[in-house]
């Protein structure tokens, strides 16, 4: 229910962002390029607005086909189902949402001056670029289903697409920015996306009615199960069972799998700001940035202690184990991932040696203070987890506990952090996030004689809540 409430909340958001966007891109694009006509130089961005909402749909929208399985018990054609699931697709929100910008822009370009005849033909052509944005989606989905990595085929293609126009290789900008103003120009040419659109739920409507049975989800899936070595956790003693045990989970299951992949995300959400001259001169950044990058697989990982083992929780807790052991195993494989990925995030060095600085301080901290905050975060965990989810946009097994932890994981000492940048100095910032880290390490016996405390207590809680049904 607090999930689905704050989804309203942010589509409240996004729908005024997109209407406010819509009313004031005109005086915008004045304002910015006022030598240039601003409808063509709004149709060479079309072009990011198309990858864009290509992606986003691709991790947030999905068929709505579940919803129509009790229809197939009922003396109704498939392909009447088929139709239905399909034309619901087509009321999605995320194809409502854009509207809210063009019809806006439309009318203001109307008002402005521009031809009539024109905008609403442009209009009308957008409607229909948003719809085959919609099903071609769902053809995306369709060839990358079987895949674990199945989001790096559309990274792939919307990387390559990018790179062409940013290298000036193939001007995307132009060619997409081009034919819309054809169109717009030529009515008749509007038979072109048309007929894109019909194919498109074409393809999609004999892909769907080749998979829609009630016993579609009954086959059985054969695998190669793959052996790996982890003899090397043999050198951490009592711990190395569980070690083992966290390992193969990880591997061997769709959502940890995904999740451990995403990995790459952490080493590269430097990307996203250091390339620019203004993070870099927000000093403050580097320790939020920092946190992120190397903490991310503590944070993703960590956040959903013990639940990952929930399928089996009650057995787990049957054995003859001590509970630090099993949580010690847990702190050893987030403590190595922090060093891995700021190892791996060392050329972030190029961008400046204070960046380079501030992630070894957000390392020393992760592994210090963090690794126990999120640890002790997990002993309130009641949710349990589906290992055979995907794990983009996946809120299973998130309750408060998961909103709440991100406050004394990245706020606190990104705020701490910029506080005494601002009083002291860049040093004294670094020397107290180290400081902290430091004493997390010297006190971790202690730290987690609490910890194991805390999820003693909660232990029987923990049995019941896993042993409902989610």
């Amino acid at each position: 229910m607090a999930i689905n409430i704050l989804m309203v909340f942010f589509a409240l958001y996004f729908i005024a962002s997109f209407s406010a966007l819509g009313f004031g891109l005109l005086f915008l694009l004045k304002e910015m390029f006022p030598e240039q006509d601003a409808f063509v130089i709004a149709n060479n961005y079309l072009f990011y607005w198309i990858i864009g909402d290509l992606l986003m749909r691709f991790f947030l929208q999905k068929l709505p086909v579940m919803s129509v399985k009790p229809l197939l018990t009922l003396p109704i054609k498939r392909s009447t189902v088929v139709n239905f699931v399909l034309g619901k697709s087509a009321l999605s929100f995320f194809n409502f949402l854009p509207l809210f910008a063009i019809i806006p822009f439309s009318i203001m370009l109307i008002s402005d001056g521009y031809e009539t005849s024109i905008i609403l033909t442009w209009l009308f052509t957008m409607i229909i670029v948003v719809l085959i944005t919609n099903f071609l989606n769902f053809i995306i989905e369709a060839f990358s289903a079987e895949s674990e990595l199945s989001f790096l085929p559309i990274l792939g293609v919307v990387g390559t697409l990018f790179a062409l126009n940013f290298f000036n290789i193939l001007s995307m900008t132009s060619l997409i920015g081009g034919a819309f103003l054809a169109i717009a120009s030529n009515p008749i040419l509007i038979l072109i996306p048309i007929a894109i659109l019909v194919a498109c739920y074409v393809f999609n409507f004999k892909t769907l009615i080749k998979k829609l049975y009630l016993d579609s989800s009954l086959k059985s899936k054969v695998t190669e199960v793959n052996a790996a070595d982890l003899s090397w956790t043999k050198r951490f003693g009592d711990i190395a069972p569980f070690m083992q045990l966290d390992l193969k989970l990880i591997w061997r299951n769709k959502r940890t799998k995904s999740m451990a992949m995403l990995l790459l995300v952490g080493v590269l959400y430097g990307l996203f700001f250091y390339p620019q001259e203004i993070y870099r001169e927000m000093t403050f950044m580097s320790a939020f940035i920092g946190i992120f990058s190397t903490g991310f697989f503590l944070i993703n990982f960590g956040q959903f202690i013990p639940a990952w083992d929930s399928g089996y929780y009650k057995l787990l807790m049957s054995q003859n184990i001590k509970y630090e052991q099993y949580l010690r195993s847990k702190f050893i494989l987030m403590v190595i991932s922090v060093v891995l990925l700021f190892v791996l995030g060392i050329p972030y060095v190029y961008f400046g040696y204070k960046i380079l600085i501030a992630h070894f301080a957000a390392a020393i901290y992760n592994i210090g203070v963090n690794t126990h905050v999120i640890l002790w975060g997990g002993s309130f965990n009641r949710k349990k987890i589906e290992l055979d989810k995907k794990a983009a946009f996946n809120y299973q097994g998130t309750g408060a506990v998961q909103w709440l932890i991100g406050i004394p994981l990245m706020l606190v000492p990104m705020g701490l952090f910029g506080l005494i940048n601002w009083l002291i100095g860049f040093g004294a910032a670094i020397v107290f996030l180290i400081i902290l880290g430091v004493a997390g390490i010297v006190f971790h016996k202690r730290l987690m004689k609490g910890i194991t405390k805390k999820y003693l207590d909660s232990k029987y809680k923990m049995i019941n809540a896993f042993s409902q049904d989610s």
